[in-house]
This record gives structure tokens, sequence and C-alpha cells, in this order.
């Protein structure tokens, strides 16, 4: 008679999902290496060596799976090898000064402080006509930190009301403003990739600008929705937060830092600055979900008055009082409306 099989017992059964389980955790893991260093590449790399490059990977991609199948050991030494190599030459990738930059973010803003008296190099005043044309203007301006009279937040959105470029405005007597905007340094024939935001495509740069270009850029080149938010802070936070600005403008003329889509954004740098008169201030979500940022300052008690948000929202808004500026009027005092 011919033999019964064996009935697989408990322990092997268990045994055997375990290697499908180990199997599957590693080609898991092995697809999203691949992707993450196939992006890497691709971003990075242009023209014959952008295509070699992403051959070797596919073929070292292949041959691990080969080696899966014959050995694992080796096939976990070929991935650690293969990521040893990706991992060396990704951090040979180091943020620079001296690319070709495109023309409004080619001078990033640096500041001297004696006393009450900041003189700020390499303020932007741009004269826009439309959104990708200017006359540039690159100033050195001079402040009085002792009449430093307040601070707002604006954002600007264009889509997805979720997602907001922040900007800071600080405002002196006798109406002077200006504006400081975390922003990539583009190079000047790249455009905004929030993909390549992750993979160290861009720098990052201060902006300190005129509103009559920065703002004025938004709400009546690119109509986009801004809203201006006046902040809550006493006179030694209106300075220390301005400080904390040239500082850190300073800091990146001298050592340059990558933008991040997530970690260093407009919205996350400006979380590390507000930290010196805050610094317990909690993260939140709506630090990626930056539209959102004026409720979330509100909980925090950082905007005056009692007002509900969705009226304080609507007295915020600017974009259509500004898209009245004729020539020669005082922009910063029309979207306020002085």
């Amino acid at each position: 008679m011919p033999a019964t099989p064996r009935s697989r017992t408990p322990r092997s059964r268990t045994r055997s999902l375990g290697r499908w389980l180990g199997h599957a955790g590693f080609v898991l893991l092995l697809v999203l290496a691949t992707a993450w260093a196939a992006t890497a590449l691709y971003l990075q790399l242009n023209g014959a060596l952008q295509i070699t490059a992403l051959a070797v990977l596919a073929l070292a991609f292949a041959a691990i799976l080969v080696l899966r199948r014959q050995k694992r050991r080796h096939a976990w030494a070929g991935f650690a090898l293969a990521a040893l190599g990706i991992g060396l030459w990704y951090q040979t990738i180091q943020p620079r000064q001296d690319r070709n930059w495109a023309a409004d973010v080619a001078q990033g803003v640096t500041g001297t402080v004696t006393g009450d008296l900041v003189t700020l190099d390499h303020v932007r005043n741009f004269d826009w006509s439309p959104e990708t044309t200017a006359s540039p203007h690159w100033e050195t301006r001079h402040y009085d930190l002792s009449q430093l009279q307040s601070v707002d937040m604006l954002t600007s959105t264009w889509g997805n009301p979720d997602i907001a470029h922040l900007l800071v405005s600080f405002g002196f007597t006798g109406g002077q403003q200006v504006v400081f905007s975390v922003e990539i340094r583009r190079e000047s024939d790249e455009i905004f990739s929030s993909i390549g935001g992750f993979f160290r495509k861009f720098e990052l740069v201060l902006i300190a600008a005129d509103e009559a270009d920065i703002v004025k850029l938004r709400t009546n080149y690119r109509a986009e929705d801004v809203h201006l938010f006046p902040v809550k802070l006493d006179a030694a936070q209106r300075r220390a937060l301005f400080l904390r600005y040239i500082a850190f403008g300073n800091d990146l003329a001298l050592a340059p830092q990558f933008y991040n889509t997530v970690t260093a954004n407009c919205a996350s740098t400006v979380y590390h600055l507000v930290q010196v008169i805050k610094p317990d201030m909690p993260l939140d979500y709506r630090l990626l979900f930056s539209g959102q940022l004026p409720e979330y300052i509100d909980e925090l008690g950082g905007l005056p008055g009692t007002v509900p948000m969705d009226q304080r929202r609507a007295q915020a808004a600017i974009s259509a009082k500004a898209l009245t500026w004729v020539p020669g009027q005082d922009f910063s005092a029309l979207i306020r409306g002085r």
C-alpha cells in the first residue's frame, strides 16, 4: 500500500509561515529602499550618469533577489553593501552657496546689530510685472529696535487652503515694514518639487523684503489668497524674535542648509525660531497643514482679542484690498486699511 503522507504539525506550519513572512519582509524592505535610492539618483543626477546609475541599481536589485532565493545570508550582505554605497554617495551631497541662483533668491539677508540699531543687507525690493519678470533691487536698510511696534503673520494659499506659505512682517514707527520669508533657494533653471524637497534638491534661504515686493507679488500677480494676522507679543518678545531672524540669516550665510519639505520648510523653520520667545511651544500637525496655522496660534493665545476664528479670518483677508493698489500708493498702509 502507498505510504500515507504525514500531516504537517503546528510547529512546521509555524516555521513555514515564519519563513514566508521573513521573505516577504525582506522583499518589502528591498523594494522600499530601492525606490528611495532610485528617486534620489533620478533627482540628483543627469544625462548618461543618471541612466548608468539607475541601470546599476536595477541590476543590484535583481541580484539581491536571486541571492535571497539561494543563500539568505548572502542576500543580506548584498543588501547591506548596496545600502552602504548609496548612503556614502548621498552624504557627498552638501548644501552650497555658489550655485546659479534664481534672481529672486540670489541673496539671503544678513544683518549687524549695534545696540538698538540694525543694518540689514540684501533686503529685496523688486518691481514685479508680471509674476515671472522683475526689476531686481537689493538694498541695505536700517532699523531702530526701540521703534519696533508690531509683528504680523501672513499666510498665502493657492489651490489647497490647508497648505500655505508663511511670512512674518515687523512694523516700525512711521509705517516702515520688513518681511521675513523662509524659502527654497532654487537654481535659475529649477522649479519647486515637494518630492525634491525630501532629497536635498534645494537649499534654504531667508529672504527679507519690502511688503510692496513680496506680499504684492502674491496678491496682485500670483492671485494667491493672503491673510494678515496681527500677533500678540510684548516689546521684549518682538525684539527677541527680530534678532533671532537676523541670527538665522547670518547662520545661513556662514553654513548653508538644505530645505526639507517637512522638517525645514517655511513653517517648521519659523517654529524653531519662535522658540526663542516660547521654548515650550508644542509640536502640532498644523505645522504641516500650514494653512491652519492661524488656528494653532490662536489656541496658544498668540492672536489678540477674543474674536471667533471665522470672523478673524474675514478681517484678515487682504488680497481684495491689495488689488486696488495704484502706483505711488503706500501698499503696507493699504492692506491694513490705514
